[in-house]
């Protein structure tokens, strides 16, 4: 079992994946640090189409909208995989306030240095490997020039895999893998997402506690912790970030107290559950 934890380390950097500027908003008050605006089409309905995933049909003036109102969090704004239209596309983000893009779907350390060398510095880059071939090259890849974060795609990498639930990644050790390889490049790293504290299928506070356990910097709030494309009003959706985040903030602070053996049960309490959920069809 890989132990990556750090006694001194900054708290998780928190991602929400919104287009709509007033959740942007409310977000970023209650501490959540990017937004993650969505743009990647190409291919995603015949990977997704079949599983309960978010699909955002977030377009280019979102990036536009949702920069605006944002004066403390960074804007992510995940492109489509590379292909022609892909120099375009970059420059579209950038020139419209992105701090980071993302790169989808890559296979290959050529595809990688032909989108660093599209970004050309103007932004960082974030890398999502979430296919097996991009998981083979993990290490490689983290270690190129001009790549600045990557992050695990649990949803992609699990049906590329054949696995019916994406956290059979985190039980079966390829997270661990994945991480290792990753942490040796000294970039920052993140995979999947979090629910709110004690909720979700397999409740966020065990996820929290592996990326404490993996040396993981970056986790996505999920669309469990909050749907955005639920007409509640503001009040309503700030009272829920605010409570929401301020609770995932104060169990960092507490596991950052707890010995080795705390994480060795916990790893071993996620890996039970993922078992039972995956035994009980229960995803």
């Amino acid at each position: 079992m890989t132990n990556l934890r750090s006694a001194n380390r900054p708290d998780l950097c928190l991602m929400y994946i919104t287009n709509k500027p007033a959740i942007a908003g409310i977000a970023e008050k209650a501490s959540v640090n990017r937004i993650f605006i969505d743009l990647e089409t190409i291919g995603k309905e015949e990977r997704q189409g079949h599983v309960d995933s978010v699909k955002s049909y977030h377009n280019i003036e979102d990036v536009s909208r949702v920069k605006e109102v944002l004066s403390k969090a960074q804007l992510l704004v995940r492109v489509n995989p590379l292909y022609e239209g892909t120099g375009g596309e970059v420059d579209a983000v950038i020139e419209r306030g992105a701090d980071l893009v993302m790169l989808p779907m890559y296979k290959s350390l050529d595809e990688v240095r032909r989108f660093v060398g599209l970004v050309a510095g103007r932004a960082k880059v974030m890398l999502l490997c979430e296919t097996n071939e991009a998981a083979a090259l993990v290490s490689e890849t983290a270690a190129l020039d001009g790549v600045d974060e990557m992050f695990i795609g649990l949803n992609d990498l699990h049906l590329a895999r054949q696995m019916r639930f994406m956290f059979e990644l985190l039980a079966d050790g390829t997270v661990d893998d994945l991480c290792g390889k990753i942490g040796k490049s000294g970039i920052p790293y993140g995979f999947g997402g979090i629910a709110q504290l004690n909720l979700g299928m397999l409740p966020a506070h065990y996820i929290i506690a592996e990326h404490y356990r993996l040396g993981s910097n970056i986790a996505i709030l999920s669309r469990s912790f909050y749907d955005s494309n639920c007409n509640d009003d503001n009040a309503f959706v700030e009272h829920l970030f605010a409570y929401g985040v301020k609770e995932i903030r104060s169990y960092e602070k507490e596991i950052q107290k707890e010995s080795d053996a705390f994480f060795v049960n916990n790893h071993q309490t996620v890996k039970q559950r993922v078992n039972q959920i995956v035994t009980n069809r229960l995803y």
